[in-house]
């Protein structure tokens, strides 16, 4: 059997609350400052998206996360320093993972052009 071609079962839709949405979408066109939003939350996962116009992180130091973060460039472009590990540039398609209490901050994203993140913290 092909699962991929079985309908889903009404019945257990009913239990869900099934919305669609286009991280593509709701991008404002004047960015003063980087804007986060929580796609999902969960016990142990978060979803975010991160939309960035020549963004950098805070002044204030580095990120140093209780949790993993894998991280997803889905347009545009961004450095990311690590504290003993130096930088990495990140394009469309290009993601890493990072694992908890590694120090790091963005140091660059594209002035030109919107970048949207993809973070799933977890």
């Amino acid at each position: 059997m092909n699962v991929m071609n079985k309908a889903p079962d009404p019945q257990r839709l009913k239990h869900w609350d099934v919305e669609m949405e286009n991280l593509f979408e709701n991008v404002p066109d004047n960015l003063p400052t980087e804007q986060f939003t929580d796609l999902l939350k969960g016990e142990n996962i978060r979803i975010e998206r991160i939309v960035s116009l020549g963004h950098t992180s805070p002044e204030s130091g580095w990120y140093s996360q209780d949790e993993n973060e894998w991280v997803l460039v889905l347009k545009g472009s961004g450095t990311i320093l690590f504290e003993n590990e130096g930088e990495r540039v990140l394009n469309k398609g290009d993601y890493l993972n990072i694992p908890a209490h590694t120090k790091h901050k963005v140091t660059r994203t594209d002035p030109d052009s919107i970048t949207i993140w993809l973070a799933v913290f977890y």
